[in-house]
């Protein structure tokens, strides 16, 4: 983004700050391409892809939502993630350079990336802590989970157990510990050991910048994929897999007449290349100012989409079989109860499935039966596949319990449990190094004095991290972290991509752009590129952000909190200062765009008015050296300013000056 000052002096689109952030005599750079790509896939393959995309692909018509995502990734996904690459290639700066690079009023923009990079680490690493906790208790056989814990009496099992499931109750009761409602509560203190020892890992992991970082992306990116393609094997094996599958791709072409799926595809493709973050930006700032960065996107992109479909096919494969299992269950259970009802003469007007049926087979006579007499009263229940699939498929639900429980189902399931935490340990913390890229980055390259203690600002971060993200780790700190993942980063990353957007395409001007890449690659991309930034992205991420904002105002904000006395999930909206604190929390991340853009304004309007109010004064021309030197007459005015002319500063050190005035003065007085 190479431009001419005098070109762009005094245009407001084109207001330079190279004086202001020179760039560093010696920037890192990455080891290898090969460091740098994994970087990228780490920071954008996260857990978002192993436990959201699969929920969004089943919730919203399984197939059609794929095409539809894959629309979106082509149309709005990939020409943003292009644009943050090359931006970041060019400048060599992070996400507040690159924007103070291109207008001092933009700097807002890296500034709100970082405080929202701050919001997400947070809670973020409190999910890794969640998987340490979970991987800890997977060196035991039989795991913690698998049963539900007696009473002393040792007849009978935990009641909030019995009333749920063991997954669930160790879940709730025993790694959360957590309470009705949000609020302040005790501290979780085994939780916050583990809090610890992630923001430790995260802290060795960033303490020498990308050299350390971009070593461990070896092992933290490439191993969730062989374990991902460890339990796609195993999981293709078991009874049930295929159902599970064939329930994830069964296309349902209807939902693309809903705006609602049209706003959650976006905003996981928004989510999923991590745009907005900084983080992009930050990584690519590394890079040799002559590398494809138009590859890299593409690449990259592609990575990431068929990860989420390897992921999904891993959780619908293993959920599958887990809900075929609870099927079958369900189904000789309700045999016995049908034997029960027959022995007292209860009769059924179709044929009563006794031998040799299938789950498919009991659920279709149940259906036809059910239409002629009221099964439910009698206590038998319907056992389909489709219904155990859609329970606990979400978030921490998927990973923390339906997952989980599945896992216990297996051979040699420790083995199994101990590979599934260390995989979401691994895509979490290369997702974090990624966050935090994106807030030391832009702070070391704007302020020079953090430069010199880079190592001591970094140690600074974790430890500030750490202090703060206890409040999501006492017994009601889940409800905080569903709270900031709900609303602490959505609206005001959607506000940044639209200012990046509008900054690239307008500001800074779309064909220069493309001259800057053209120069970088050697080629000019396809003009395609610019009309998405100037015209569709706009659009797109402005719709984005409307669906959002008429979402949150039509549904009053509501986070899912568990019973002890129900044993069950339940759904309650947020009390006023929680409501208070989240609306805080989006202004907080959104307010540095319009804050520097109104500081800079001002600032540039005084030097106007005070370069205009130097303009108005009136110019005398002082004399020259000759008529200073010419006696002066009576009635003469004698010319000049009070300051000596340049011409005059010889004379002056020779003294000439002062003795043709002594000579005068003796003519005085001796007169």
């Amino acid at each position: 983004m190479e431009k001419s000052l005098n070109e762009l002096e005094g245009s407001v689109a084109g207001e330079s700050s190279r004086d202001l952030l020179p760039e560093p005599t010696s920037r890192p750079t990455w080891g290898s391409k090969v460091q740098y790509i994994l970087a990228q896939v780490g920071f954008s393959v996260g857990l978002g892809n192993v436990w959201r995309f699969p929920y969004l692909c089943h919730q919203n018509g399984g197939g059609a939502f794929l095409l539809l995502y894959f629309l979106l990734l082509l149309l709005v996904g990939i020409p943003l993630f292009f644009l943050e690459l090359a931006a970041g290639q060019s400048i060599r700066q992070g996400s507040i350079g690159v924007w103070k690079h291109i207008n001092p009023r933009l700097a807002g923009i890296g500034f709100a990336s970082c405080v929202v990079c701050s919001f997400v680490a947070l809670y973020y690493n409190v999910i890794i802590g969640w998987s340490l906790f979970y991987m800890f208790n997977s060196f035991q056989y039989p795991l913690p989970w698998q049963k539900c814990p007696v009473l002393t009496n040792e007849t009978h099992a935990e009641s909030e157990c019995a009333k749920s499931s063991a997954t669930t109750y160790f879940w709730y009761r025993k790694a959360l510990d957590i309470t009705d409602s949000i609020g302040p509560s005790e501290m979780n203190w085994p939780m916050t050991g583990c809090l610890f020892f992630a923001w430790f890992l995260v802290c060795g992991g960033m303490i020498k910048g990308i050299k350390s970082s971009g070593k461990v992306m070896y092992f933290s990116s490439i191993f969730p994929y062989v374990v991902l393609v460890c339990f796609l094997i195993r999981g293709l094996l078991l009874d049930g897999a295929m159902d599970g599958i064939r329930i994830m791709f069964t296309p349902k072409l209807e939902i693309w007449g809903n705006i609602q799926v049209w706003r959650q595809a976006a905003t996981q493709v928004f989510f999923a290349l991590g745009l907005g973050f900084g983080s992009v930006i930050a990584y690519s700032s590394y890079n040799d100012r002559l590398n494809n960065c138009h590859f890299d996107a593409i690449l990259v992109s592609f990575i990431n989409f068929m990860t989420s479909i390897l992921a999904t096919l891993v959780v619908f494969a293993v959920l599958g079989f887990r809900a075929h299992d609870i099927a079958q269950q369900c189904f000789l259970e309700n045999q016995d109860k049908i034997r029960d009802l027959l022995k007292f003469g209860i009769s059924f007007d179709l044929p009563a499935p006794l031998e040799n049926l299938t789950s498919a087979e009991y659920s279709d006579w149940y259906t036809r039966t059910d239409n002629v007499t009221d099964l439910a009263q009698l206590g038998i229940t319907n056992c389909r596949i489709e219904d155990e699939m859609n329970k606990g498929v979400q978030g921490t639900g998927l990973a923390f319990i339906a997952f989980t429980e599945a896992m216990t189902r297996f051979p040699a399931s420790p083995f199994w449990s101990l590979l599934f935490f260390l995989m979401l340990l691994n895509l979490g913390l290369s997702t974090m190094f990624g966050n935090m890229q994106g807030i030391i980055t832009p702070l070391l390259d704007n302020f020079s004095c953090l430069r010199k203690r880079k190592s001591l600002f970094t140690i600074f971060c974790c430890v500030s991290g750490f202090l703060i993200g206890l409040i999501f780790i006492q017994r009601s700190g889940s409800y905080f972290v569903s709270m900031f993942d709900d609303y602490s980063a959505t609206l005001p990353l959607i506000l940044v991509v639209i200012a990046e957007n509008v900054a690239v395409a307008w500001v800074y001007g779309a064909d220069r752009f493309m001259d800057d890449i053209e120069g970088m690659l050697g080629y000019r991309p396809w003009r395609l590129y610019k009309y998405m930034w100037q015209y569709f992205s706009i659009l797109a991420m402005i719709g984005l952000l409307l669906a959002s904002l008429i979402r949150m105002c039509i549904e009053y904000p509501t986070y899912q909190s568990w019973s002890m006395e129900k044993a069950a999930e339940e759904k309650l909206q947020y009390p006023p200062w929680a409501l208070g604190m989240l609306i805080s929390l989006m202004i907080l991340a959104s307010l540095p765009i319009p804050w520097v853009l109104l500081s800079e304004t001002i600032q540039d309007w005084l030097k106007r008015r005070k370069s205009k109010t130097y303009g108005q004064c009136e110019y005398t021309p002082g004399c020259t050296v000759d008529e200073v030197l010419e006696p002066i007459g009576e009635g003469t005015p004698r010319c000049g300013n009070g300051y000596l002319h340049v011409e005059m500063e010889d004379l002056a050190e020779s003294g000439q000056l002062l003795n043709d005035g002594d000579e005068e003065d003796n003519d005085d007085v001796t007169g």
